[in-house]
């Protein structure tokens, strides 16, 4: 696993070092992103026991392999947007580790006819993975600098069945809810009750909880056909703060 691990490692430095001089091309960045899929491979696979599986969805790393994350980080990031780590956004926040992004959207459980709230919008790109996979994509983020921004950036790349806007995420979306399902980007103390009002019978959420300074657990939170709600922890996370006035 180990030595594995270091032969990844190395071709994605390999893959780096050749556009060091240049652009990079779209097809070195589709090359840095089939490394990348084989890297959350491994994570999967060393992180099995608290998953129960040793693969995810197969629609789900496709998504992946074809969303360019380069084109939601900071210019100055671009370089590292493959690497299986968080990077910084700008305004505290980060973009989440892709295995963490995969992993959540593979919790969710979701199809091709499902309508879908995301909960902390970022840079946009958890909101397009779900967009490569879903009906329609409705995402909330409250620090306005970022949510102007994703709201452009996802328009220039044609996610067109992703809405985005300004607001507390907390409270959710009910004017379009129910949702089937429900992903939250940041980690509160608490699953926030409006959120669960708007998941619907029968839909999935995945949420991190637990404090800043304390030990957060990713859940994945089920309603079923009845409306009563059951929750599992899955795996220890380190996310940002949900801010907000709740």
């Amino acid at each position: 696993m180990a030595i594995m691990r270091f032969w990844l490692a190395l071709l994605f430095v390999l893959l780096v070092g050749a556009d060091a001089a240049a652009a990079a091309t779209e097809a070195d960045y589709a090359a840095r992103r089939r490394v990348l899929v084989k890297m959350i491979e491994q994570d999967v696979r060393a992180t099995r026991r608290y998953l129960g599986k040793t693969e995810l969805d197969p629609r789900v790393m496709e998504a992946i392999a074809v969303t360019p994350r380069h084109e939601f980080v900071p210019p100055q990031q671009k370089r590292r947007a493959y690497l299986n780590r968080p990077l910084p956004i700008g305004h505290g926040q980060t973009i989440s580790q892709p295995y963490i992004v995969a992993l959540m959207t593979d919790l969710l459980g979701i199809d091709e006819d499902d309508v879908v709230l995301e909960v902390g919008t970022g840079s946009g790109y958890q909101a397009a993975i779900l967009g490569v996979l879903v009906k329609r994509v409705y995402t909330i983020e409250i620090v306005e600098p970022l949510g102007r921004a994703a709201v452009a950036r996802l328009a220039r790349l044609g996610y067109d069945n992703v809405e985005a806007r300004l607001g507390d995420g907390y409270y959710g979306w009910p004017e379009h809810a129910p949702f089937d399902a429900i992903v939250v980007t940041a980690a509160g103390s608490h699953i926030p009750p409006p959120l669960l009002a708007q998941l619907k019978p029968g839909g999935r959420m995945a949420i991190p909880v637990g404090g800043r300074f304390q030990t957060q657990q990713l859940l994945l939170v089920e309603k079923d056909a009845a409306g009563a709600v059951t929750t599992r922890q899955v795996i220890p996370v380190k996310f940002v703060p949900l801010t907000g006035g709740h």
